[in-house]
C-alpha cells in the first residue's frame, strides 16, 4: 500500500504543479485587467460598474483570460504532463519553469503595453498593428518616451515577473520511485490518462465550451458581457486578440440579403445616375467664370470636434473657448455640419474614409488582403478629368504605408519630409520634430507654395503631423502654448495657428478664389468632456467646407455628415458626372433627412439617422439612442418607430461593403 500511495503521489506532483501555476497566470491576467482599467478609467466615466455589471464583466474576462492562458501555455502543459518517468528530474522541471515564466511575462508586458495604446484605438490591438507600423523607423524612441513616461508599469511588470518566479510550484521529483520497469509503467500510464483527460478540457476552455453548438468564442463575444461596445477593451485581454486574429479571413458576406441587387434595392454605394435635390449648384455645371474648383483637403491629425471652440458653444455652461481660435474664424465663414462623425480611430482609417469614400469596417482596410483590390479615389478620378494631384505628408517617405495609398488611389505626386529638406526656400532637416516629421507650421507653408506652382485645376490633400503623441511642440513655442486640461492640448493650439498661417498665406495666391477647402480630422483623440467619450462621441470629428467665393452656402447644417462623403460631395462639386463608387453621399445634394453616419466599435456597427444612434452586433440591434442624448444614458429599443428601417438600411450597408471586399468589387 505504501508503494501504491507513493507512485500515485509522485504522479500527482506534476499535475498539481500544474494547476497552482496556472492559477499564478489567471494572477497575472487579473492584475493586467485591474491596471487596465485604472489607467483608461477616465475614458469609462460612463460606465456602470454596478457589482451586478462587475461580477458578468469578471466571468467574461475570465472566459477570455482562459483562452488565452490556455493557448500560451499549451507547449508547457504537455511538457508536465508528458508520460515519460525520465523527465523527473530536477533540470527538465527547472527548464519547464523557464518556459512558464518567459511565455507569462510577455502576455503580462503584451497586456501592459496596450494599456497605454488603447487610448488612441479603443480597442485592444490586434495582428493588424505590425502591418500598420512595419515600416516606421521611429518607434524605438517612441517606446523609450513611454518607458519613461510609465515608469511605474515598468516597475509593476518586474515586480510581478520576480513573484511568478518566487512562487512557481515545482513538482518533487523522486527518482527512486521509478527503478523498476513497473514502477515506470505505472507512472507513464497514470500520467497518460492525466494528459488524455486535460486534452478535452484544454479545447473545450479555448473554445468556450465543448457543447456542438458553440463556436469559437472571438472578440464579438465580448459584447454579451457589457453594457456598451467600448467596454468590451475592459473584458477581453490583449494576447487573445491578437490570437484570435493571426491569419483570419477578415470580411465575410453576412446572410442579411440574397445577393447584391437585393441589397442595391435599399442601400446602393454607385453613384453617377442619383436623383439630385439641386440645393446647389456643381461648378462644373455653373462655372460663374472661374472654371472647375481647386480642391485642397487637409486631414489634421487628431483634430477632434472636442478642441473647437465655435463647434461646442453650449460645453462648460456656454462659456467654454476651445483651442482652435483660427479655426473658429474659418468655421465663421464655412459650412460646417452639427452631426460630424469619423469612420474610423486610426490615420490608416481616415485615409481611406476621407479620400475613397471607404469606411473601416472590423479592420483597417488598407491592412487587410481585400487593400489588394482595383480600386481607386477622389484623386484617381479626377486625374481623368484633367485635374493635376498630389498627396502631402511630414513624415519619412513610406510612413504608415502613405506613399504605396496614394499612389494606388491615383495621386500623381507625393510630397514628404525628404522633399521639404531638399527645398532651399525652407528650413531642411532642423524642422523635423524627431518623432514623426517635419513641424506643421512649415510644412504647411511649403505645401502652399508647392500648389502656386502647380497647374489648375488641381486637388490635392496634406495630412499633418504635429497633435500627435509624444504632443510636443517646437521649443519656440514652448512658452506660447502652454500645457491645458490634457498633453494634446498645447499641440492643437500649434496646429491651429499652423493653420492660419497657411491660410493667410493662401489667401495671397492667385488660385485661392476658385479652390475649395475641406478641413476634417483624421480621427479623435484626448477628451475631457463625457459626451466625446460616449460610444458614438468618440468619433466627433469636424467637417468643414469652405468656399472663398461664397457660391457654397454657410452657417451650420442639420445634416449628418461623416469622413466618407467628403469624396462624392467634392466629386459633384467638381461636375463629376461619371459612375463611381463610394459608401458616402453628396452631402450638398442630399436631404438632410437622408444624411446618416456609420462606424465599427469593438464588434458593433453604429448607425446615425434621422436623431438616433442604432447600434447593431452583427445580428441583432442592442440599443437605440437619441443623438441629442449626448452621454447615450437612455436606451430607446423598441420604442422608435425609425428602428426597423435603420436596421434594415444599415444590414444593406455592411452587405454591400462584405459583398464588394470579398469579390473585388470597389470600382
Amino acid at each position: 500500500m505504501k508503494k501504491n500511495f507513493t507512485i500515485l503521489h509522485t504522479s500527482l506532483g506534476p499535475v498539481i504543479a500544474l494547476l497552482l501555476n496556472l492559477l499564478i497566470a489567471f494572477a497575472l491576467y487579473f492584475v493586467a485587467r485591474v491596471e487596465f482599467l485604472s489607467e483608461n478609467l477616465g475614458l469609462f466615466a460612463d460606465s456602470d460598474f454596478s457589482i451586478q455589471n462587475l461580477l458578468t464583466m469578471g466571468y467574461g474576462g475570465f472566459m477570455f483570460d482562459r483562452t488565452a492562458i490556455l493557448y500560451t501555455n499549451m507547449i508547457w502543459m504537455l511538457l508536465m504532463l508528458f508520460p515519460w518517468h525520465g523527465k523527473e528530474t530536477r533540470l527538465y522541471h527547472q527548464s519547464c519553469k523557464w518556459l512558464f515564466v518567459i511565455v507569462n511575462s510577455i502576455t503580462l508586458v503584451v497586456n501592459l503595453c496596450d494599456s497605454v495604446y488603447f487610448p488612441f484605438t479603443l480597442r485592444r490591438t490586434t495582428t493588424s498593428v505590425f502591418r500598420e507600423f512595419s515600416g516606421e523607423s521611429n518607434l524605438g524612441g517612441i517606446f523609450l518616451t513611454e518607458f519613461v513616461r510609465h515608469w511605474y508599469l515598468v516597475l509593476l511588470a518586474v515586480v510581478l515577473i520576480v513573484l511568478t518566479w518566487k512562487l512557481y510550484v515545482m513538482p518533487r521529483t523522486e527518482r527512486k520511485s521509478y527503478r523498476t520497469l513497473r514502477r515506470q509503467v505505472t507512472f507513464a500510464g497514470l500520467q497518460l490518462l492525466f494528459l488524455l483527460a486535460a486534452i478535452p478540457l484544454v479545447i473545450g476552455g479555448i473554445r468556450g465550451g465543448l457543447s456542438t453548438g458553440i463556436r469559437p468564442i472571438t472578440i464579438n463575444n465580448a459584447n454579451q458581457y457589457v453594457q456598451r461596445p467600448s467596454e468590451c477593451a475592459i473584458v477581453l485581454n490583449t494576447p487573445f486578440a491578437l490570437i484570435r486574429t493571426i491569419g483570419k479571413s477578415v470580411f465575410q458576406v453576412p446572410p442579411y440579403y440574397n445577393n447584391i441587387e437585393e441589397a442595391a434595392e435599399v442601400f446602393n454605394p454607385m453613384h453617377g445616375n442619383s436623383v439630385r435635390c439641386d440645393t446647389v449648384a456643381t461648378y462644373g455645371a455653373d462655372k460663374g467664370g472661374l472654371g472647375r474648383p481647386n480642391i485642397v483637403v487637409l486631414i489634421v491629425e487628431s483634430f477632434g470636434r472636442e478642441y473647437i471652440g465655435a463647434l461646442n458653444k453650449d460645453l462648460d455652461g456656454g462659456h467654454y473657448q476651445g483651442y482652435t481660435p483660427n479655426v473658429d474664424r474659418l468655421i465663421g465663414e464655412s459650412l460646417t455640419f452639427r452631426h460630424s462623425f469619423a469612420n474610423g480611430k486610426k490615420s490608416i482609417d481616415g485615409m481611406p474614409s476621407v479620400l475613397c469614400s471607404i469606411p473601416m469596417f472590423i479592420e483597417p482596410f488598407v491592412l487587410t488582403p481585400s487593400s489588394m483590390n482595383t480600386y481607386t479615389g477622389i484623386a484617381g478620378l479626377l486625374s481623368g478629368e484633367g485635374y493635376h494631384t498630389a498627396f502631402f505628408h511630414g513624415a519619412n517617405r513610406g510612413s504608415m504605408g502613405f506613399l504605396a495609398f496614394a499612389n494606388k488611389i491615383g495621386f500623381k505626386d507625393y510630397f514628404g519630409r525628404q522633399d521639404y529638406e531638399a527645398d532651399p526656400r525652407f528650413g531642411g532637416p532642423k524642422d523635423f520634430d524627431t518623432h514623426w516629421g517635419i513641424w506643421d507650421e512649415p510644412f504647411l507653408q511649403y505645401y502652399c507654395a508647392k500648389m502656386s506652382e502647380m497647374p489648375e485645376p488641381f486637388m490635392t490633400a496634406l495630412f499633418t503631423v504635429s497633435s500627435h503623441h509624444p504632443f510636443v511642440v517646437p521649443d519656440e513655442y514652448k512658452n506660447v502654448f502652454k500645457e491645458g486640461e490634457l498633453p494634446i492640448h498645447k499641440c492643437i493650439r500649434y496646429t491651429d495657428m499652423a493653420i492660419g498661417r497657411f491660410f493667410e498665406e493662401a489667401r495671397k495666391q492667385p488660385w485661392y478664389a476658385n479652390t475649395v477647402f475641406v478641413l476634417t480630422s483624421d480621427h479623435t483623440n484626448q477628451t475631457c468632456h463625457d459626451e466625446f467619450r460616449s460610444d458614438i462621441g468618440t468619433f466627433s470629428a469636424p467637417i468643414i467646407i469652405f468656399d472663398p467665393s461664397g457660391r457654397l452656402p454657410r452657417g451650420m447644417s442639420e445634416s449628418v455628415a461623416q469622413q466618407i462623403d467628403i469624396m462624392p460631395t467634392l466629386l459633384g462639386l467638381s461636375g463629376y458626372d461619371k459612375p463611381y463608387m463610394a459608401f458616402g453621399i453628396d452631402l450638398l445634394n442630399t436631404p438632410a433627412e437622408e444624411t446618416f453616419a456609420v462606424n465599427y466599435l469593438n464588434g458593433t456597427y453604429q448607425y446615425v439617422k434621422k436623431g438616433y444612434v442604432l447600434q447593431f452586433d452583427g445580428n441583432e440591434t442592442k440599443a437605440v439612442y437619441s443623438v441629442d442624448d449626448r452621454t447615450m444614458q437612455h436606451n430607446l429599443i423598441g420604442t422608435v418607430a425609425e428602428q426597423e428601417q435603420m436596421e434594415r438600411e444599415l444590414k444593406a450597408i455592411i452587405y454591400q461593403y462584405m459583398y464588394r471586399m470579398v469579390n473585388d468589387q470597389l470600382l
